[in-house]
């Protein structure tokens, strides 16, 4: 059984692209087996979530800081509809890291903020954080996902740095990779 869930809430389907891309990093890693095929969060119940030791979640940030959802203009649920159905599950133990696409041109005062969202969910209900990254490299006036200096988690831009998303994503691979599982004896992550 996976041990690394990766759920994504795209309309476009760049964040999913980016969750592919990240799999088979985790995978080239970690080895075969231990990370799950990325799937849209539409595509799980939230009880799903518990079947899993670590999670990597994904988001764009829509227009001015919102999450993608029916309510600000995607066809199809996502994580606006997802968020609101955990309300009350227990995420002890389960480590989880996110990533966030946003445009620092057109959106600089809201770059991001809707991973900032997603890691205000996972954070409250007892999920152990992961994953931050620099400030360094980007242009924005302000971002609800920065916190003490450092975005709660990985920061792409496909429209002003598509260039530099797979060195990032690499980047942020080799330091988060050997965290998600550390600590679990092979015992441990059999029964995960």
């Amino acid at each position: 059984m996976s041990k690394i869930g990766i759920f994504f809430g795209t309309e476009s389907g760049t964040t999913r692209l980016i969750a592919k891309r990240i799999a088979k990093g985790l995978t080239r890693r970690l080895g075969e087996g231990l990370v799950a095929k990325p799937l849209n969060v539409n595509r799980i119940q939230p009880e799903g979530l518990g079947a899993f030791r670590a999670l990597i979640l994904g988001t764009p940030t829509y227009g001015d800081e919102a999450l993608p959802g029916q309510p600000n203009g995607t066809k199809e649920a996502s994580w606006a509809e997802f968020l609101p159905r955990l309300a009350g599950q227990d995420l002890s133990g389960v480590r989880v890291a996110v990533y966030g696409l946003g445009d620092q041109e057109s959106y600089p005062k809201h770059f991001l903020d809707a991973m900032a969202d997603l890691h205000a969910c996972f954070a409250g209900l007892g999920a152990e954080m992961l994953g931050s990254w620099p400030v360094f490299g980007y242009e924005f006036k302000r971002s609800r996902a920065v916190h003490d200096g450092h975005f709660v988690g990985l920061a792409l831009d496909q429209h002003l740095q598509h260039l530099l998303t797979d060195q990032r994503i690499e980047a942020w691979l080799d330091d988060l990779a050997p965290r998600l599982l550390a600590d679990l004896t092979p015992a441990r992550l059999d029964h995960a």
